[in-house]
């Protein structure tokens, strides 16, 4: 847990509620489950048909990255390391027994193609090839939190408009003025909050999270095509060290 992003998230929406008390205002006034339903419900529906069941799914599950700490390739430089050296001595089928035991997918692919004596050339290739698919796949879940901060503004404002047609339609009955007027601005208030405190925010970690990850493979795609030419394993280390520095 990455405790500095859950920290920023309750900094923002603490200070926006601290904010409305200091003016004299009370918390359960912005509480209006009509706004909230309008906003939530209706962005997630114009992202849901945007992104399609799939991409918002994937999306979903990508939440929790936001809230994580950056992952350390310190162990997987170790583990290269150890795999050249394996592998200049005891020759390539010895990587064999390694590949079952890593629980990523990228890793047993390129320590497959090294095992099935893939050219150095096609391996670059292959593995480049799912790089480019894998980055293509995960900007569409990515983009399903930007999308969701674009939208939310937007129907922040419809429900504002309904909440003053409701007003609009109710002008012979005070009773029912001030409700509608609460919901009209509210719901801009749940829009823009949920877009900028939310929405963006996690859309923007999960995006850095996604070009650590191609970073990762890049470097793993050098590392195995370095293992598969044989390469000292020093030389190995050192330009791993310089993806780890970048």
């Amino acid at each position: 847990m990455d405790w500095g992003s859950l920290i920023g998230l309750i900094l923002g929406i603490g200070g926006i509620l601290v904010g409305q008390m200091l003016e004299g205002g009370h918390v359960r006034s912005l509480v209006q489950p009509a706004a909230f339903i309008i906003v939530v419900v209706g962005t997630l529906g114009a992202v849901l048909l945007q992104s399609g069941l799939s991409n918002f799914w994937r999306g979903l599950r990508m939440a929790g990255a936001a809230f994580s700490h950056p992952e350390d390739n310190e162990d997987l430089s170790r583990n290269m390391s150890f795999w050249s050296t394996t592998a200049r001595r005891e020759g390539f089928l010895s990587l064999e027994r390694y590949m079952t035991v890593t629980d990523d997918p990228f890793v047993q692919q390129g320590l497959r193609l090294i095992i099935d004596g893939v050219e150095p050339t096609v391996m670059r290739e292959i593995l480049h090839q799912e790089i480019t698919a894998y980055e293509a796949r995960e900007k569409l879940a990515v983009r399903v939190w930007e999308s969701a901060g674009g939208y939310a503004p937007t129907i922040g404002i419809l429900g504002a408009v309904l909440g003053l047609i409701h007003v609009m339609e109710n002008l012979t009955d005070p009773s029912k003025l001030g409700a509608g007027i609460a919901v009209a601005f509210v719901a801009t208030i749940y829009g823009v909050g949920l877009a900028n405190l939310v929405f963006l925010p996690i859309g923007a970690r999960l995006r850095a999270f996604l070009n650590r990850e191609i970073q990762k493979r890049e470097m793993l795609t050098d590392a195995f095509v370095a293992i598969a030419h044989s390469e000292n394993t020093r030389v190995i280390e050192e330009r791993m060290l310089i993806y780890r520095k970048s």
